[in-house]
């Protein structure tokens, strides 16, 4: 079964890093950043510090496995992380060179119940999860 890793990437502001996908023939919807674990990484973790290397240049201090969401052939673990610096202008990842893959805009959103609903995250499973968690006070600073 192929293994993925996301982080939610909680801001010292509070606010939540998230990637607007914009594809051809798609309405727009957002991410969180993460990817795929390759045979290279030593562990999940691994993988994600990699992953946000990749895709922002960022390094983040990963707090716990917050939730994990399985469909068909594929398994999704989502961390809950703090960043301090990020580069979006600096990633790296191979995906941002692909022909036809659309735009990767990064966004701040407000770790908030208005922020959440403002943004279609998928997938849907996680955009539950963290409004559960923000209603409850359990993700903020």
């Amino acid at each position: 079964m192929a293994e993925r890793v996301r982080a939610v990437l909680v801001t010292p502001d509070g606010t939540m890093l998230v990637i607007r996908r914009t594809r051809p023939g798609v309405p727009v919807y957002w991410v969180l950043p993460g990817g795929g674990v390759e045979p290279g990484d030593a562990s999940r973790e691994a993988a994600l510090h990699r992953e946000i290397h990749e895709e922002i240049a960022g390094k983040a201090d990963v707090v716990r496995l917050l939730h994990t969401v399985e469909t068909g052939g594929e398994r999704q673990f989502f961390y809950l992380a703090r960043i301090a610096v990020w580069s979006f202008e600096d990633r790296a990842g191979p995906e941002f060179g692909a022909e036809g893959r659309g735009e990767y805009a990064l966004e701040e959103v407000p770790l908030t119940p208005e922020g959440l609903d403002g943004i279609d995250l998928r997938p849907e499973e996680i955009a539950r999860v963290l409004r559960e968690a923000v209603a409850a006070g359990g993700l903020g600073r």
